[in-house]
């Protein structure tokens, strides 16, 4: 019988598998799924704070049918020495999937997924947020009917979220994806030059500057993030002054009238999004927050896909 799934990157999916993995939320989110996943154990190890992604993921296990133990940030032997490939080996003769959240380096995501009885999902990483880009093409997939050809405008640091979200988009054709981040919080060099390779193979674009002037017009969506990402600081104590230039702000839509506004959560309101984008009529970032309930149970059923029914 063939092993579990692992998603610590978006690159652990191949193009076939995103596209399988966001057309299942959305179906998800239809409802009349059943339990796929009667009979598994879903752990949760949040080192983090997490209100959307550790609440989505534990619904989403018990919506399909299996069971949920949850761990916080000083319950493992990891805290005492033990090391995370010797983790992962006792959790996966215990557990179906492990979903984590450690803000820090996903080594230790690659060090619990050396087997192949535990799926491993990474809830956030320093590097990437994956399930984050998920529930957004989710919920693009849900507003537009497709994400082939839309065009989308994200303003802020470029961070995990803005990671996966390239990684993600430009496997999409057509897709126009423009960053705009301030000077020293853009893309990582490696991810943007991925990213850029992929759009050319799929025939999408993205394009990261350093400004707000000459803003595309006829976008399809707008998204932001909180400037201060989940257990990072910066070094520069202006930073401040650095991105205000990019908040959001109802003025955006002047060439843009219908797009929607998406943001992660949680916001910041007066920061990098102004309330009237935020609580206004553009903005669908409460539906987004949503589905990551209906994206988490699609990645769920994905990484145990390959095994079917409990344990023996």
């Amino acid at each position: 019988m063939p092993g579990v799934r692992h998603l610590v990157s978006i690159r652990d999916l191949t193009d076939d598998d995103l596209y399988s993995v966001v057309a299942q939320g959305a179906r998800f989110a239809a409802g009349g799924y059943g339990e796929p996943l009667a009979g598994r154990v879903v752990g949760t190890y949040f080192v983090k704070t997490s209100t959307r992604t550790r609440s989505a993921f534990t619904v989403a296990a018990l919506r399909l049918g299996a069971r949920v133990v949850a761990y916080g940030p000083h319950d493992l032997q990891t805290n005492t020495g033990e090391s995370s490939v010797d983790t992962g080996r006792v959790l996966a003769g215990m557990l179906d999937a492990l979903v984590a959240r450690t803000a820090a380096d996903p080594t230790e995501m690659r060090d619990w997924s050396r087997q192949d009885r535990m799926a491993v999902v990474n809830a956030m990483s320093a590097e990437e947020h994956p399930t984050q880009a998920l529930a957004d093409l989710t919920t693009l997939l849900r507003r537009f009917g497709r994400i082939e050809h839309l065009r989308l405008l994200y303003v802020g640091e470029a961070n995990n979220t803005a990671t996966a979200l390239a990684l993600a988009l430009t496997r999409f054709p057509g897709v126009e994806l423009e960053l705009r981040t301030p000077a020293g919080y853009g893309l990582p060099a490696d991810i943007l030059a991925d990213a850029t390779a992929q759009a050319g193979q799929r025939g999408a674009r993205i394009v990261e500057r350093h400004h707000m002037d000459d803003l595309p017009d006829d976008l399809d969506a707008i998204y932001t993030t909180r400037w201060q990402t989940t257990g990072t600081s910066k070094p520069d104590p202006d930073w401040r002054r650095h991105f205000a230039p990019f908040q959001v702000h109802q003025g955006l839509w002047r060439g843009s009238p219908h797009a929607v506004f998406l943001h992660d959560l949680p916001a910041h309101r007066g920061e990098e999004v102004t309330a009237e984008v935020l609580d206004g009529p553009a903005s669908i970032a409460f539906q987004q927050a949503e589905n990551k309930l209906y994206s988490a149970m699609a990645v769920l059923d994905w990484c145990l896909a390959p095994t079917t029914g409990p344990r023996p």
